[in-house]
Order: C-alpha cells, then sequence, then structure tokens
C-alpha cells in the first residue's frame, strides 16, 4: 500500500547548494546564509521576506528553529527544525513540500546544514539515546556495519571475493571521476583503481577510498504550489514522489537479515515510484543520486531500487552501466563519496545536483536531456535504518 502522494502538485523554482568540504573558516549559520542567499538568487520572482515558512534539517549543528531564524534574521516566520539522521535534508524537504501542497503556505524553503569538520572528530558526532540493551549494533563504527554489505554479499550470490572487490573500487573511482568535474565537491580530484585497492583499510574491506567524506555545507530549496511556478522560473522542478520508511530496527537481533538488503529501501522506493507512476525504474528513470555512504551500499541500493536485479549490481556496475555515460548514471555530481556529506545537507544536494541536470547547467558531467530522477537518503545501519526516496521531474502529466 502506497501513500496517495502529492504528485505534480508543488514545484522547486530555485536551489541553493554550498561547496562542500572543510570550511574551517565558516559557522553553520554562514553557510545556511550562503545557501539560502543562492537559492533566493536563482528565482528574481522571490526574496527573503517573501517565503512565508521554513522547514530546516540538522542532526547536530544547532537546536530549534532558532538556528536558521538568527542566521537570516527571519521576521517572526515558523521555522520547523527536523531531524532524521542522514536522511535529515530530505526529511525537511519532504515536510516542506507537504505543507504547500496543503494549501497552508504559498512559499516555502527547505534547508539542511551539518559542520562536522571542527568538531575535533574525524566522523559524524552525535548522542545515543538509552537502550535495553538489545540494540547491539549501536556498538559498532558506521564503516565496521557496512563493512558486513561486502562478505555477505559475496556468501548470498556466489561472488568472488576479487570480483566484488573489483566492483567496490568501481564504484569508488566513478563517483571520484564524477566530482573531479564539479566545482563544489569536497574531493576534485580522480583517483585510480590502483590508489583505491591500496587504501589503508577502515573496517573489513573497506579502505579509506570506500568511504564518504566528513563535510561541512549547506543546501537549500524554495517550493512554491505547482500552478504558480510559472511566476517564478521557466524552468521548475516538479515533485512526482516523496516516501519515507523507517524499519522495525531489529539489527543484528533478527536472525533472518543476511546484511544483502535495506527493506527501507526497498518500502521508500516502492511508495515513491507508485506515487510518481512509475513501473520500470531501469528504464524510465534518466539518473539517480543515491546514499553511497559506503562504496557497497551503492550496490546494494541499485537492487532495491530496482535498477539491477539481484546478484547482478556487481557485474552491471563493472560493465559501465552506472556511469555518467552507462544506461542509468548514478551520482554524477559525485554522490557522498566526492561530493561529501554534510548530514542535514546531503538530502537537498541531491536535488541540487537534479535542478542543474534539468536546466542543463551541470557544466562538464551535464547528462543528455534528462526528464526523471530519483533522490534516496538512509540514516542508521543496515538492519536498522531510515529511507526516504524522491522522483522529480521536468514537467507535469
Amino acid at each position: 500500500m502506497s501513500s496517495s502522494g502529492i504528485r505534480d502538485r508543488v514545484a522547486i523554482v530555485g536551489m541553493g547548494c554550498t561547496r562542500f568540504g572543510e570550511h574551517w573558516s565558516a559557522s553553520a549559520e554562514d553557510l545556511l546564509v550562503d545557501a539560502a542567499t543562492e537559492a533566493v538568487r536563482s528565482t528574481p520572482g522571490i526574496a527573503l521576506g517573501d517565503i512565508d515558512a521554513y522547514w530546516l534539517g540538522t542532526l547536530a549543528s544547532g537546536q530549534s528553529g532558532l538556528t536558521l531564524s538568527r542566521a537570516l534574521a527571519i521576521d517572526y516566520k515558523p521555522v520547523t527544525r527536523v531531524e532524521n539522521y542522514c536522511a535529515t535534508g530530505s526529511e525537511a524537504f519532504r515536510n516542506a513540500c507537504y505543507a504547500v501542497a496543503s494549501g497552508a503556505y504559498d512559499r516555502v524553503m527547505a534547508i539542511g546544514v551539518e559542520k562536522l569538520k571542527d568538531s575535533g572528530y574525524s566522523g559524524l558526532l552525535r548522542t545515543d539515546p538509552p537502550s535495553d540493551g538489545t540494540a547491539t549494533e549501536l556498538s559498532l563504527t558506521a564503516p565496521a556495519a557496512f563493512s558486513f554489505l561486502d562478505p555477505a554479499y559475496c556468501a548470498r550470490y556466489g561472488v568472488a571475493p576479487a570480483d566484488m572487490r573489483a566492483a567496490m573500487t568501481h564504484v569508488a573511482w566513478k563517483n571520484h571521476s564524477n566530482g573531479a568535474l564539479n566545482p563544489k565537491a569536497q574531493f576534485r580530484s580522480g583517483v585510480t583503481k590502483e590508489a583505491i585497492e591500496s587504501a589503508p583499510k577502515v573496517a573489513g574491506r573497506l579502505g579509506v577510498f570506500d568511504c564518504s567524506g566528513v563535510s561541512d555545507g549547506a543546501a537549500a530549496a524554495l517550493i512554491v504550489r505547482a500552478e504558480d511556478a510559472p511566476r517564478y522560473t521557466d524552468r521548475p522542478m516538479y515533485v512526482k514522489g516523496l516516501a519515507l520508511a523507517a524499519g522495525p530496527a531489529l539489527g543484528a537481533t533478527d536472525p533472518g537479515y543476511d546484511y544483502t538488503t535495506f527493506p527501507e529501501v526497498v518500502r521508500s522506493a516502492r511508495d515513491a515510484y507508485a506515487q510518481a507512476g512509475i513501473t520500470d525504474p531501469r528504464h524510465e528513470i534518466s539518473f539517480a543520486e543515491v546514499h553511497d555512504c559506503f562504496t557497497p551500499t551503492e550496490l546494494v541500493l541499485m537492487e532495491d531500487l530496482g535498477f539491477a536485479e539481484r546478484g547482478t549490481a556487481w557485474k552491471e556496475s563493472l560493465d559501465g552501466a552506472f556511469d555518467r555515460g552507462g544506461r542509468l548514471a548514478v551520482n554524477p555530481d559525485g554522490g557522498l563519496k566526492s561530493f561529501g556529506h554534510p548530514v542535514g545537507a546531503s538530502g537537498l544536494r541531491m536535488l541540487y545536483e537534479c535542478w542543474l541536470q534539468f536546466r542543463g547547467a551541470a557544466g562538464e558531467r551535464q547528462l543528455p536531456d534528462p526528464t526523471l530522477a530519483l533522490t534516496h537518503n538512509l540514516g542508521g545501519r543496515p538492519g536498522s535504518c531510515v529511507s526516504f526516496a524522491s522522483v522529480v521531474g521536468v514537467a507535469p502529466g
């Protein structure tokens, strides 16, 4: 059973995104100002004062709506701060879209931000809530938890470890190659496959280049009713489907879970496709921005999202199916791997790439005539996560 959806009832008419990376001299407030300012400047018909309400996504870079209202000097407008692990930016977007579709507001902004580089930790700093002791997966680091995907996939589908390693390497190589063409990416250099495979190990067979970047950054979207969109731009981006699934979080306590799929991703993708009227995603979707937090994650996602048959994503990846010039480009902006992953901003960053591609403004990484795109976030870890999927397009109908 899918949600009813809000297909073609709202549209994005402006977007902004900072460069992701090490912003030692900028605060979260500075990044929010930069993203919001670019979004407004991209839409001449809307000024900051015209925005009715805001949804702010951040995991750990601020509390309450004051994080945004103080930065933008907002004049007593409603600001709702949301958090949903690494799907936080997408959650801000989802709620902002629903608010417009409901008729509650005419013009809203979804904006996400995270400052991770100057926390004193090389990674995501968070405090886990108390538990009854059954949430054993929380004792693992994220790289350790996701490293299980690799041997589990090999065992289930009879893939030789060397072939799986080659596929993981190809994912990293592809996404770094794409990011090298992106002026806002954190890592803008291509990386050889030899360097990827010889990098120091982090967990299991995951090396440094198998892990996404730890970043600072912000991204923002301006959202209006679809019928109002032509007042603000001649190239709006229409929302076709929005879906979120939170799993039962049984994690390592479920003896039936084998680390070769994310059930939450399957459910959210199925819902988003149903809302958008998509029956054959591998052929109907022009390109996808997915949550490549670790290289084996992207391979599993290709199957969960319906882009490859079960047990074949590793081979399809090696054959170039998901390269920028392949049958379905995945992460043409570099993905989390190369663009970086400031948690609260990542979901909106994915939409920013869709915005650029649909407008023919993606520069050297521009794809030929894209019409429909999927964005995907997951938050948590295998066996215990939330998953978001959206479908956006260039035209209604």
